[in-house]
């Protein structure tokens, strides 16, 4: 698919999963019936029937009058997608509208890894095939959508550039559909209450088997040691998704580009020790539930070294003010990070020639003015981002980068940016820079533009695009504790998770200045259209305030949006991340 179609799907699935009417559809392949050489799954199980529209705080924002001009401008951004080529109709309301219905019933899309390949006596060495594999499959439950299946798909036909050639094969005793095309070849079958499509006939072949209930007794994904692992978190969501890792090493090339060789470099990162990526989407009464893992050997060595150990509270609380609208936090390992990178460095050189990694560790010293783990150490790992404004302003946004010597940090700063600092002043405990991200000084002058502000204390680099906001932030900080700084909410989402988390964060819808907001995004739009225009810019349509921003009643949101918050937490098993809206 081309990129502008790629989102006009994307839109159409986000305007039905809100707007379609209630369905009780299943999945129409759950994983006891995939094969178990099925590496990846996302499954769709269908709108959520009953009183959850009523309940849902995003679905009963979706169902509002007063987010009518939102849902008009996704179908326009679906028709506009398709303006892009001049020889295509493009979609009109009516059709996105009609067409997104389909997604009322369930789908899976996934992955089934090749074959191994059988060892075999023979004097003739195999002969390397000259097409990759692709192992994509697709699945959708076509009860009640069959004749509107077909006019879509017959639709999307009609609009390539250049019409595929089309024959019929039998697979399994049932006629299936083949289009070739000059980029490959895919199988269609509308069978029953299913409808189906693969890149590879095999693949199709055993779909189409799974679907009737053949072979009985076969091996399937469910019986794998990954998805028994992952299953305590799938199940039970109206979106569940399962990508068994290190199976998808098979989709990396033998070799890059320029030669080397890339499984050694995943080898030599340890990608085996990470087995799965898992999770699912509930509607859990008026929140909406993320929840989710990444499984596997969580040992030293690993790529789960990435992640700290956590911590119950993190250090940047200490500066959030109380009017804070959001607060975001990780923890991060850069020195493991750097042993992993280093790893993967090494495995790209053949044996005798690892000078490569060495010289690549000179440079970086050369360029810092230390070596890169002690540049690397004078960090604590932790980094946050915090929201001042109620109506969002990004000048009042403070981002902090936690550090251990303020000293070496602020030299470190020096040698990085050089001729890019102005302006150093100290202020108590504080060091505040002037960083330009869009000129330096040279010796015929000065040539710098688009400032940044930082401010470098014992604990912290604070960076945010005004002086004033670092001001600010740094007069109120320690005037009260940091849990009388966050919201109650938070406070009651934070008791539910781990004594000691990788990653906090939440948002107050409460807490923005709706009306504001707007006022804003015109004022800026305004500013763009001008700039466009007065450097002579074609994009003339774009001089008009698009309709979301003027008709959009803004009380709308925080009728419906109260509150989210999140966290990621490691242990034994993995990452574990949880996030909801309410």
């Amino acid at each position: 698919m081309s990129s502008s179609r790629l989102r006009g799907v994307a839109c159409i699935f986000i305007i039905w999963v809100f707007s379609c009417a209630p369905s009780k559809a299943q999945a129409p392949l759950e994983p006891a019936r995939m094969p178990a050489r099925t590496s990846a799954y996302l499954i769709w199980r269908g709108t959520p029937a009953g009183d959850v529209r009523k309940v849902n705080s995003l679905l009963a924002l979706w169902d509002d009058p007063d987010f009518a001009p939102v849902r008009a401008a996704m179908f326009t951004n679906v028709t506009a997608a398709s303006e892009k080529d001049s020889s295509k109709a493009a979609l009109t309301r009516e059709e996105a509208e009609q067409y997104s219905t389909l997604l009322e019933n369930a789908f899976v899309l996934g992955y089934i890894s090749k074959p191994e390949a059988k060892m075999t006596v023979s004097a003739v060495p195999p002969k390397p095939s000259d097409r990759s594999w692709n192992g994509v499959f697709f699945v959708y439950d076509r009860t009640g959508k069959e004749s509107l299946l077909s006019k879509a798909v017959l639709r999307m036909r009609g609009q390539e550039k250049e019409m595929p050639k089309l024959s019929e094969i039998n697979l399994s005793g049932i006629p299936v559909l083949k289009v070739e095309r000059a980029a490959g070849t895919t199988y269609w079958v509308e069978h029953g209450k299913y409808a189906a499509s693969a890149n590879e006939k095999s693949v199709l072949e055993e779909i189409i088997a799974r679907l009737e209930g053949k072979p009985a007794g076969a091996a399937t994904l469910a019986q794998s040691e990954a998805y028994k692992e992952a299953q305590p978190h799938l199940g039970g969501g109206v979106i569940e998704f399962f990508a068994h890792l290190p199976n998808l090493k098979t989709l990396a090339p033998d070799a890059s580009a320029q030669g080397f060789k890339v499984a050694p470099v995943l080898d030599a990162m340890k990608l085996d020790a990470i087995h799965s990526l898992c999770g699912r989407v509930t509607l859990d009464g008026t929140k909406t539930r993320i929840q989710g893992a990444v499984l596997g050997e969580a040992a030293t060595g690993t790529l789960f070294d990435l992640w700290g150990n956590g911590q119950t509270s993190p250090a940047s609380l200490a500066l959030l003010p109380p009017n804070a609208i959001s607060y975001s936090e990780s923890q991060f390992n850069f020195g493991a990070l750097y042993e992993i990178v280093m790893r993967g460095v090494r495995a790209i050189f053949p044996q005798g020639q690892q000078n490569g990694a060495a010289m690549i560790e000179s440079l970086a010293q050369s360029r810092l003015g230390m070596s890169l783990p002690d540049a690397l150490g004078l960090l604590t790992g932790e980094f946050a981002s915090m929201q001042l404004s109620p109506s969002m302003d990004p000048q009042k946004a403070v981002y902090a980068f936690g550090i251990r010597k303020k000293p070496e940090t602020v030299k470190l700063l020096h040698t990085l940016f050089s001729d890019q600092l102005s302006a150093e002043r100290n202020e108590g405990d504080a060091t505040f820079l002037k960083v330009s991200l869009g000129g330096g000084q040279g010796g015929a002058g000065v040539a710098q533009w688009n400032f940044y502000h930082l401010a470098v204390t014992p604990q912290f680099i604070l960076a945010s695009g005004r002086a004033e906001t670092l001001h600010d932030l740094l007069a109120t900080r320690g005037a009260a504790g940091a849990a009388a700084t966050v919201p109650a909410a938070y406070q009651t989402a934070r008791a539910a998770y781990p004594g000691k988390l990788d990653s906090v964060n939440y948002f107050d819808f409460h807490g923005v200045d709706w009306p504001a907001l707007k006022d804003r995004w015109v004022r800026e739009a305004k500013k763009t259209n001008a700039k466009q225009l007065a450097g002579g810019s074609q994009k003339a349509p774009s001089a008009k305030i698009p309709d979301l921003l003027t008709n959009v009643n803004p009380q709308v949101f925080p009728k419906h949006l109260h509150f989210m918050a999140g966290a990621s937490w490691k242990d034994a098993k993995g990452i574990h991340f949880d996030q909801w809206l309410e």
